[in-house]
């Protein structure tokens, strides 16, 4: 502080941070004292005493006016605004300069303890960390879910040099949208594993009296490449139809198309190309009519539920279909490769006496798609709203949380079908029961805060872990998968001998009652010829 500030503003008040002592002592003695050092030394005054101050918090003004109401501002400011004439000031009761702690210089911001005052509470800073925690920065999505595979494999693409072959490797593959994709070929070869039969997973062979046939593993080989490659070229045509729509979302503006990692003439090409080798592989490895379910879900996704996401909140329950005909795949799949007769038709495949169990299956999947969608949708729906997009997230957020809280309570009664029909054992009712009341829990509370206080992602997460637990689950509990083990612990052994008796037995009393239905035939038939 220079001496002629003093004669400019005669009443200036001298504060103990705004001169130093060695000036102080200048400006006051007689002109021929001796200056004299304080037990401070004058460097360190220079140093210290002329820098803003880091007071205790409990001195500090915005301490003690947190709480009070908005007075007037001259009632706490009137005595900094008289002695705050220079820059470098820092008073008893007055907080650091705004350029040392990083605060606004807005007085009210101040009294009122917002987020940016120079000082915030630890209470109050708790509180607004959990709010955005919860529900997102003001002006923001509500905490965006992390980027999912095709945006990651985006990013790894950009990163490498374009002449790379792991660049294009990675576009292509992000294209397909692995996550979703495993999720559907998981679901086409659970069908497959639980698919009713004896020998399938028995560790004891002698325990199945019958020869029944068994499921070819190059078949589930064939079942698992057609699946996702048809899977991966339904994905590919729903990018190609909306790059300019995603663009304008946080979700899927990192999608290779919009990022112009490849050009829509190669991915044209590679739509093409993933769904013709995918629904070749299930007609020859599988059956036809597993060929014609492929083929029937892309054009039901890339060409009906894509376009109607922009028309109507139905898009929801069409995309659900979608997700339900994997399940019924694998199922047709085993059923074709079991057919004793060999020309079974896709009535006999898709509602003969032994389809229901596939048909349960899908159901569960068709269920699924609420919980996961609505609360994904939800996260996101002011995107979706921007963009266009009809979905019950805005159009009708209350009845967005009844949906996925219905079809969640939907799961106990298809997942018990499985144990009645004889799919799985009593095993799967307990697991089953345990993951179904989880989704239930996430799913309520979802419907009853309608989404806030971190339902919406609870909901979500809750249905990303429960489906593949679930489908896990009907493989491990398969009827006849542990009587092996349970027969070896218990020291039940059979009698080859008396198999073979009873199976002649069975076989005679089959041969016999096909002759009895033979005359019964011919008896009502010959009166007419």
């Amino acid at each position: 502080m220079s001496l002629r500030a003093f004669s400019l503003r005669p009443g200036a008040r001298l504060e103990p941070g705004s001169v130093c002592s060695e000036c102080l002592f200048r400006f006051l003695a007689p002109p021929n004292a001796i200056p004299r050092r304080t037990f401070a030394a004058a460097g360190s005054l220079h140093n210290k005493l002329s820098q803003p101050r880091v007071l205790p918090r409990i001195l500090r003004k915005s301490y003690f006016s947190s709480y009070m109401p908005d007075l007037p501002q001259a009632t706490f400011l009137s005595r900094s605004k008289k002695s705050a004439s220079f820059t470098h000031q820092a008073s008893l009761f007055e907080s650091a300069a705004p350029e040392s702690r990083g605060q606004t210089s807005n007085p009210a911001a101040q009294l009122q303890g917002s987020p940016d005052a120079v000082d915030e509470l630890p209470h109050r800073r708790r509180q607004r960390l959990k709010a955005e925690k919860e529900n997102g920065p003001t002006g923001s999505a509500e905490n965006a879910i992390r980027p999912d595979a095709s945006s990651r494999l985006s990013t790894l693409s950009s990163s490498l040099p374009k002449t790379s072959v792991r660049r294009q490797l990675a576009a292509y593959l992000a294209l397909t949208k692995p996550q979703l994709s495993f999720l559907v070929v998981l679901t086409a070869t659970a069908a497959y594993g639980i698919y009713p039969m004896p020998t399938l997973l028995a560790l004891d062979p002698s325990i199945t009296p019958l020869p029944t046939l068994s499921t070819s593993t190059l078949t589930c080989l064939y079942l698992t490449v057609g699946t996702f490659l048809s899977a991966a070229s339904a994905n590919t045509l729903n990018m190609i139809f909306e790059p300019k729509y995603d663009a304008q979302m946080s979700r899927t503006r990192n999608r290779p198309l919009v990022r112009k990692l490849l050009t829509p003439r190669a991915a044209w090409l590679f739509a093409i190309g993933t769904a013709t080798v995918g629904v070749t592989a299930l007609y020859f490895g599988t059956n036809p009519t597993v060929a014609a379910l492929s083929a029937a879900n892309i054009i039901l996704y890339a060409f009906v539920y894509t376009p109607m996401k922009r028309m109507s909140v139905v898009n929801t329950w069409v995309g659900a279909i979608v997700g339900g005909i994997p399940p019924l795949m694998g199922w047709a799949a085993a059923a074709g490769q079991t057919a004793i007769t060999g020309h079974d038709t896709w009535r006999d495949l898709l509602f003969g006496p032994d389809s229901l169990g596939g048909w349960l299956l899908a159901g569960i999947l068709f269920a699924w798609q609420f919980p996961h969608f609505n609360s994904l949708s939800h996260v996101i729906k002011e995107d979706y709203k921007n963009a266009g997009y009809r979905m019950l997230a805005w159009t009708n957020p209350a009845r967005n949380g009844r949906v996925a809280l219905r079809y969640s309570l939907l799961m106990f009664p298809l997942s018990f079908g499985l144990w009645w029909v004889g799919i799985v054992n009593k095993g799967f009712l307990v697991g089953g029961t345990v993951v179904n009341l989880w989704l239930t829990k996430e799913a309520y509370r979802f419907w009853k805060l309608q989404g806030a206080k971190g339902t919406a992602r609870g909901l979500f997460w809750a249905s990303v872990w429960h489906l593949p637990l679930l489908m896990v689950g009907t493989l491990v509990a398969k009827t006849g998968v542990w009587d092996g083990v349970w027969n070896k612990a218990m020291g039940i052994v059979y009698d080859e001998d008396e198999e073979d008796e009873e199976y002649l037995d069975e076989e005679e009393f089959r041969e016999s009652q096909d002759a009895q239905v033979s005359t019964q035939l011919a008896q009502t038939t010959k009166p007419f010829v």
